[in-house]
């Protein structure tokens, strides 16, 4: 497995979702989709985003 890092490529907003499908080797789309249905049930979804954009390195 790689390492968590945001992508340069294949990003849509800040590659958040591109890093974890990489790191779990799914499509990034398929992470994608399992965001946004995740947003349908309560809880801190975007919060954890706005984390994991700020703390995740960038991919070299």
């Amino acid at each position: 497995m790689t390492t968590l890092a945001r992508p340069r490529h294949n990003r849509v907003i800040a590659g958040v979702c591109a890093g974890l499908a990489e790191r779990f080797g799914l499509t990034p789309w398929t992470m994608r989709v399992i965001f946004l249905l995740s947003c349908l049930l309560p809880g801190p979804q975007f919060l954890i985003y706005l984390a994991l954009w700020l703390l995740l390195p960038q991919e070299p």
